[in-house]
Parts: structure tokens; C-alpha cells; sequence
């Protein structure tokens, strides 16, 4: 049995200032899961995650942090390493946040429509910035979502290969919610296109999902999960022992 790092990333999704899942990336249709963020993350702790995977869903859409608040209460909540994604678009937010306590910022819209920004920002903290590339039917995805970049993720990726990133989180928005199962395919695809290691995101919905991204390429090292959590239909003790290369 090969043994690696395989690292699972619990979700809290942030609209409003509440713990919440959207369906396939829309606004509309969200559920909330907790009123308190802080516990929530302390909750995450308890469970023996290592690192929380935070997303500011309002500041996605309105290219500015939104849910300071609960980000904070967040990194108040739980003593874990953390990443944040969701309206940073600017060095200024990158500064206050990694100084604020996160691990890592994750830069999404900015990836794709500043370039000089993104290398700026891995230049002055090599090693603490993540690319958030989220895809639909194959294609780049901006603003919450919301705007058709028409790039692919490799097309993204690869701009950023030589400048320090510490990973790529690759979403597969039709998936995400919807615990339909991992597009495990596609994952693969875009970490054997890549230099960047690389966390899938959207659809996990059991133990083997984890079992089988660990399995697809050794450039995929974690997983972000979220509504399967929530719901309680992924075993906890089954995820880790599948991150470890153990059975599920």
C-alpha cells in the first residue's frame, strides 16, 4: 500500500453570515445548516479535520468580503490551518486576511481577469495562494458562477505553473450540492495537465468518492466536502481511513 499526504477539506460555505449548501452553485436554492460559523468549525476540530475550506458565497458575487464577521468567528472557533475564497480581488484583501489568522487565500475571478495581481500576490506570499478554477461543462466560471470565462481549468492552470501556488481547487459545478458523486474523471484530467497539485470540490457524496480521487493521480491531493457532511451520509471514520489508503 502507497502511502501519501490525502487531506480532507470540511466546507463552510458563508451566506449571510450563516453556514450554508447551494445546489449546483445557485444563490436561490441554498440550505442552511448552522447559524453559528464558529461552532460549526469548532465542531470540524473535534472531528479531527486539520484544515476548514471557507467560502465567502456574497462576496463571490460582489467582488468584496462580505461575511468578515463570520470568517472571523470562524478562525475564533477552531484551532486548524484555514483557506478562504470568495471576493478577494485585491493584495489589500489578501494582506488582511492572511494576517488576520488564514493559512491561505484562494483567488478565483482574479485568476482569470488579473493575471499581474495573482503573481503579485504569489510572489509576496509564495506557498499560501490557491487558484479557485470552477468549471461547467468544461469551461471557467466567474463571479459567483455567474460569468462564461471560455477558458478551460488547464487553460488557467498552467498560466500560474512557475509562480508559487500552493494548490488548485477544482470545482465541477454541476456537482456541487448535489452529491451525485465526484467528477472524478475530470480531476484527473486537469491534475495530469498540471504542474499544481490539485483538491477536487463538488458532488462527494461517500467514502469511496474520496477512495477513488485518492486512487485516480497522485497530483490530486485532497478533497473538499460539504453537504455530505451536513447530512451525515459520509462516515467520518470511513473518509479518513479512505484518505489514508485504507478501505472505505
Amino acid at each position: 500500500m502507497t502511502t501519501r499526504d490525502f487531506t480532507l477539506y470540511p466546507a463552510i460555505d458563508l451566506k449571510d453570515g450563516r453556514c450554508v449548501r447551494l445546489l449546483h452553485g445557485r444563490m436561490d436554492q441554498s440550505t442552511v445548516y448552522n447559524d453559528d460559523p464558529g461552532a460549526q468549525a469548532k465542531l470540524f476540530s473535534q472531528n479531527g479535520f486539520g484544515w476548514i475550506h471557507i467560502v465567502d458565497l456574497n462576496g463571490a458575487f460582489s467582488g468584496q468580503s462580505e461575511n468578515a464577521a463570520a470568517v472571523r468567528s470562524v478562525l475564533a472557533g477552531a484551532d486548524v490551518k484555514t483557506q478562504l475564497g470568495g471576493g478577494i480581488r485585491d493584495m489589500a484583501a489578501v494582506e488582511t486576511w492572511l494576517s488576520a489568522g488564514l493559512a491561505r487565500v484562494i483567488l478565483g475571478t482574479a485568476a482569470v481577469r488579473d493575471a499581474a495581481f495573482v503573481e503579485a500576490a504569489c510572489k509576496a506570499y509564495p506557498g499560501r495562494i490557491v487558484l479557485g478554477v470552477d468549471a461547467r461543462d468544461g469551461r471557467v466560471r466567474t463571479d459567483g458562477w455567474d460569468g462564461d470565462t471560455g477558458h478551460t481549468p488547464a487553460e488557467v492552470v498552467k498560466r500560474y505553473e512557475d509562480q508559487g501556488v500552493a494548490a488548485v481547487i477544482y470545482t465541477d459545478i454541476g456537482r456541487d450540492g448535489a452529491l451525485s458523486g465526484v467528477n472524478v474523471e475530470a480531476t484527473a484530467a486537469l491534475a495530469e495537465a498540471a504542474a499544481i497539485p490539485v483538491i477536487a470540490s463538488g458532488g462527494v457524496a461517500s467514502a469511496e468518492d474520496v477512495q477513488a480521487l485518492r486512487a485516480a493521480h497522485p497530483n490530486i491531493e485532497g478533497v473538499v466536502i460539504g453537504r455530505a457532511l451536513y447530512d451525515g451520509r459520509i462516515d467520518i471514520g470511513e473518509a479518513f481511513a479512505a484518505a489514508q489508503g485504507r478501505p472505505a
